[in-house]
């Protein structure tokens, strides 16, 4: 394990675009309306009135902001990479090319959440209506904004009418990854955003999909989204990442924060994580652990292993009965063949020798 690679947004231009915050977790809501100025000037040039994505897979990926100015003024189109930072009530933004920044321009494959996703209908793959987008939830990253879950729960109604500090219940997040690809197109056609699953299974769905989210991210945005993470929530998601995703992040956990993560996982939660890590890694980590709570993980290993043995050993006596069955001979299954010797033929079977 090491301490992660991190940037910190030293230097001039779309380097700077995060701020201080390497990745964070917000809502549209929280944007809608937000004053823009121009750095260094602090020219005001409007608010910010919706945000534009790509369609892309899984996530869409902002390329814009969509700046109205009222008193019938014309609307203009920041591009995300001129976005510098989005802190204390405010975006700042580089200073335009010309005079003002260009009118906004629809281009195919956009999509604007305010416009197309907002206040729509969510219709289930069966075509049965089941909630409504509340709000939308966003991820920014390295330096990029990816749209990563719908709430069609009663906080974010809530929080589009300004009343950001109620908290009725626990938001409920729908991925991203269950919405249908809309182009502009169809969205400006529809009232409603349809799911690929069923209404039955949005119920199931888990309220945040960080494991999913990690696993598509890259290695130092990975990195940087687990490390926004509090303490439950970074458990909670390591325990349903995939192995891969779980090697991945464990290698660059530091060790004060990956002995706060452990305490908040059970004895089969964490048998279950060091089963997929390499052996390095999991004795640093076990020596992290309370004397009890190593040992019983040692123990489940052990038990794992005599019973993973005992399994192999039934495989190979099932393989040698077939064979005989069939009249075949009952060669050991442990056998390798040898490549061709030089001066030609086989050098043949070598009995007895594993196959590792």
């Amino acid at each position: 394990m090491s301490t992660p690679a991190r940037n910190a947004g030293q230097g001039n231009g779309p380097s700077a675009t995060a701020g201080d915050e390497v990745s964070r977790l917000m809502f549209f809501s929280e944007l809608a309306k937000r004053p823009v100025f121009v750095d260094p000037t602090k020219r005001k040039v409007g608010k910010l009135a919706d945000i534009v994505f790509r369609l892309a897979h899984p996530y869409p990926e902002a390329v814009g902001i969509y700046i109205e100015h009222g008193w019938g003024k014309p609307t203009e189109f920041i591009r995300w990479d001129q976005v510098i930072r989005i802190a204390g009530n405010r975006i700042w933004v580089q200073p335009p090319e010309g005079e003002t920044f260009p009118p906004f321009v629809d281009q195919k494959g956009w999509i604007l959440i305010d416009k197309h996703l907002m206040g729509r209908t969510v219709v289930d793959m069966d075509g049965r209506r089941t909630e409504v987008v509340n709000d939308v939830h966003l991820l920014e990253t390295r330096f990029k904004l990816f749209l990563v879950h719908v709430d069609v729960s009663l906080n974010g109604f809530l929080r589009r009418i300004g009343l950001k500090n109620v908290k009725w219940i626990k938001d409920q997040l729908i991925s991203w990854r269950y919405v249908q690809p809309l182009s502009v197109e169809d969205a400006a056609a529809t009232d409603h955003v349809s799911l690929s699953i069923t209404r039955d299974r949005v119920k199931d769905l888990p309220s945040e999909d960080l494991a999913d989210i990690l696993e598509e991210l890259s290695g130092e945005e990975q990195q940087a989204l687990f490390s926004a993470l509090d303490t439950e929530d970074a458990a909670d998601a390591l325990v349903e990442a995939e192995p891969r995703a779980q090697r991945q992040i464990v290698a660059n956990l530091r060790k004060e924060r990956a002995r706060a993560i452990l305490t908040e996982m059970s004895i089969p939660q964490l048998a279950n994580l060091f089963s997929v890590l390499p052996h390095d890694d999991v004795t640093e980590l076990l020596g992290l652990l309370p004397g009890d709570q190593a040992e019983r993980i040692r123990a489940m290993r052990s038990e794992r292993e005599v019973t993973a043995r005992a399994l192999m050993s039934t495989e190979n006596a099932t393989r040698r009965r077939s064979r005989r069955q069939q009249g075949r001979p009952a060669a050991d299954v442990r056998q390798v063949s040898l490549p061709h010797d030089p001066g030609g033929g086989h050098a043949g079977p070598a009995a007895g020798r594993d196959s590792i």
